[in-house]
């Protein structure tokens, strides 16, 4: 068993802004030890109460783009005039070393890890259960928020958009009841960390048991 070891995999969770999934990620990273959050890094302002490093690495855009420039983003896009994007080398340590990322990413970002590491990824994607829940939801939002009608408007025609890739996802959640959603997304990701693929050194394993028998 010693020779067995287990590589990481990096989950995505994506959906329309009012969706769900950051609640659903802050629960899977709660109930999983072994599950890390990867930290973006962005150059929208920091909001009252975020922790640089903790939520989001808060860089001005000529950073930004020198990380870009030097192949330190895993993907990195353009959202509602800001950039984000996911550095590489936490990612890449924490998968060798066995622990499993998870991306509360869009689907741009989405695409573009998979272009790059697709047997490392598990793509899910979050829908509301109706258009009327998911402006319950942003409006509800908009009060901790502060966000304008004309906001919660350009988000709402945002999310048209979004949902249409849903098709490019593994799996898909449709969240009508939060904890029914969490525990969904924690099957998805137990059977998937069961795959012989992540497993490394399985060959040598089987060999070994056949030549004892």
């Amino acid at each position: 068993m010693s020779m067995l070891k287990r590589r990481g995999l990096m989950y995505v969770l994506s959906s329309p802004s009012g969706a769900g999934k950051t609640t659903i990620t802050r629960a899977l990273l709660k109930n999983n030890q072994d599950l890390t959050a990867s930290i973006s890094a962005t150059t929208r302002q920091r909001r009252a109460g975020e922790v640089h490093g903790q939520d989001y690495f808060f860089v001005d855009t000529n950073k930004f783009r020198e990380m870009v420039d030097n192949r330190e983003m895993l993907e990195h896009a353009k959202v509602f005039d800001n950039y984000y994007g996911t550095p590489k080398g936490p990612v890449e340590e924490a998968l060798s070393n066995g622990k499993d990322v998870i991306f509360d990413i869009d689907w741009q970002g989405t695409q573009q890890l998979f272009e790059l590491a697709a047997e490392d990824l598990v793509r899910v994607f979050i829908l509301p259960p109706s258009r009327m829940a998911l402006e319950k939801r942003l409006r509800d939002r908009s009060k901790d928020t502060l966000e304008t009608e004309e906001q919660i408007r350009g988000r709402m025609s945002k999310a048209a958009d979004e949902m249409s890739h849903y098709t490019e996802y593994d799996y898909v959640i449709i969240n009508e009841d939060i904890d029914k959603a969490i525990t969904q997304a924690q099957l998805i990701l137990d059977s998937e960390r069961l795959k012989r693929r992540r497993l490394a050194g399985l060959s040598e394993f089987v060999r070994g048991l056949k030549d004892g028998l």
